[in-house]
């Protein structure tokens, strides 16, 4: 499974939304992408890529487009 993949499919199995939807997801744009949401998709997202996200990194990922960026950082790329 590339990258992407493994992003898209935290964000879809953590919010119960489609690939058509990741684009424009913003956090509390959806039901699910509330403050115990957001923890349970880093720690999908840690998980996934073997990381451990710095605090500003946890309080900026603000988007599933800013993840991008972020994941960047420690040399991910999606």
């Amino acid at each position: 499974m590339t990258n992407l993949e493994n992003y898209n499919k935290a964000f879809m199995e953590s919010f119960n939304v489609s690939e058509e939807e990741l684009e424009k997801l913003e956090y509390q744009s959806v039901k699910g992408w509330d403050s115990i949401g957001h923890m349970l998709l880093i720690s999908t997202l840690e998980t996934a890529f073997g990381i451990m996200m710095e605090t500003d990194d946890l309080i900026d990922f603000s988007s599933y487009k800013k993840g991008k960026e972020i994941l960047f950082k420690y040399s991910i790329t999606v």
